[in-house]
């Protein structure tokens, strides 16, 4: 079941960073993509950077590494959630 959600999500991922200016077009900009990521273009980048954070989740989600990752990202939290 991975397989197919992961190429879903890669799949979604693509079509997001492919179709970045009619998202741009429908949504609209994002003040914070706006501000932060330059003067003129900076809701597409948004867009194109979201797409590819669903792209790289999918990769994750396809093969079977998710939990290794999330475990790897939240080490340090759960380090000191263990302790007594």
């Amino acid at each position: 079941m991975h397989l197919i959600i992961g190429l879903i999500m890669i799949a979604i991922g693509a079509l997001i960073v492919i179709k970045s200016e009619a998202l741009l077009n429908n949504f609209g900009r994002i003040g914070f993509f706006e501000q932060h990521l330059g003067t003129e273009g900076g809701s597409r980048l948004g867009y194109k950077l979201i797409g590819l954070f669903v792209i790289f989740i999918g990769a994750l989600v396809f093969t079977n590494l998710i939990g290794g990752f999330l475990s790897w990202i939240l080490s340090p939290l759960l380090k000191y959630s263990r302790m007594e």
